[in-house]
C-alpha cells in the first residue's frame, strides 16, 4: 500500500473515532455499544494498516489471520457488499448523503461514509486516465466535505 494512501487512511480513521467520541461528548451516555464502537474503530485501523488489495469488485485483507477472524469477515462484508464500486454509483451515494444533511448520520451510516472515502481515495490513485482519477478525486472531496459537515455542522467547501 502506498504511503500517501496510508496517510489518507489515518485521517479517515481519525474522522471515524472522532465521530464516536463526539457522540459521547454530545450527551450520549457511554454504553457497551460505545465501547464496542471504539474497539471496532481500533480494529478497523489495524485492518487498514495491515494492508489491503483493492480490485474493481472486492477488497481483500493481506493479513490472512485478520481476514479469517469473525470481525475481519464482517469488515470485508461491509466494504464489499455495502460500498458502491463504480463511479456513477458512488456519485449517486454522495447525492443521497448530501440530500439528508438535516439528520445526523447513524454510526453505521458514518462508517459507510468513512469506508467510501477509503475506497474513493484508492480509486483516485489507481485509475488509468487522468479524467477518471480527477472524477474519483472529486467524489473523495465531496465525501470529505460531508464528513466535515457531520462533525462540525458546516461544510469545508461550498458548492453554490
Amino acid at each position: 500500500m502506498k504511503s500517501h494512501l496510508k496517510i489518507w487512511l489515518l485521517i479517515i480513521w481519525g474522522f471515524w473515532i472522532n465521530k464516536v467520541l463526539q457522540d459521547v461528548v454530545g450527551g450520549t451516555r457511554p454504553t457497551s455499544q460505545t465501547a464496542s464502537s471504539v474497539s471496532d474503530a481500533k480494529l478497523m485501523f489495524e485492518f487498514l494498516l495491515g494492508g489491503m488489495v483493492i480490485d474493481q469488485d472486492d477488497v481483500f485483507l493481506l493479513d490472512e489471520e485478520m481476514a479469517s477472524m469473525r470481525k475481519g469477515r464482517e469488515f470485508l462484508d461491509r466494504i464489499n457488499e455495502g460500498i458502491p464500486k463504480s463511479l456513477s454509483s458512488m456519485e449517486l451515494e454522495v447525492s443521497r448523503m448530501r440530500a439528508r444533511q438535516q439528520k445526523p448520520l447513524t454510526l453505521d451510516q458514518f462508517e459507510k461514509l468513512v469506508l467510501s472515502m477509503v475506497y474513493s481515495a484508492h480509486q483516485a490513485q489507481v485509475q488509468g486516465s487522468k479524467e477518471e482519477r480527477q472524477a474519483w478525486g472529486g467524489v473523495l472531496l465531496q465525501l470529505a466535505n460531508i464528513t466535515v459537515y457531520e462533525l462540525r455542522g458546516s461544510f469545508l467547501l461550498s458548492y453554490s
